[in-house]
């Protein structure tokens, strides 16, 4: 498995909680050749999901053209202090991985 998401989530005025994700990926165009020549197989982030209790806040879909270790950034209303944001991220050879924040 990958390393952990770095996930930050901060209620801000107005009841809006700002989340902000790091997630570790390679991120594979499957473009790109290696020394021999030969082209690196893809390998990328597919889907995302982001849920706050039992509701979806977030749904993404990436693709190949998308740098390594992205970045995401994205808000919702509904978040209170203390509350749990999980993010989950399926990639295109089935690998999975999910993590969870706080609100701050």
């Amino acid at each position: 498995m990958s390393d952990p998401m770095r996930i930050r989530a901060q209620l801000k005025d107005g009841g809006v909680t700002e989340v902000r994700v790091l997630m570790a990926h390679i991120m594979e165009t499957g473009l790109r050749k290696d020394a021999s020549g030969a082209t690196v197989p893809a390998h990328f982030i597919q889907s995302i999901t982001a849920t706050h209790g039992s509701k979806t806040v977030l749904n993404a879909q990436f693709g190949p053209a998308v740098s390594q270790n992205p970045v995401m950034n994205f808000s919702f209303k509904g978040g209170a202090k203390g509350d749990k944001v999980t993010v989950s991220w399926t990639d295109n050879k089935g690998a999975k991985r999910s993590d969870e924040a706080t609100i701050a």
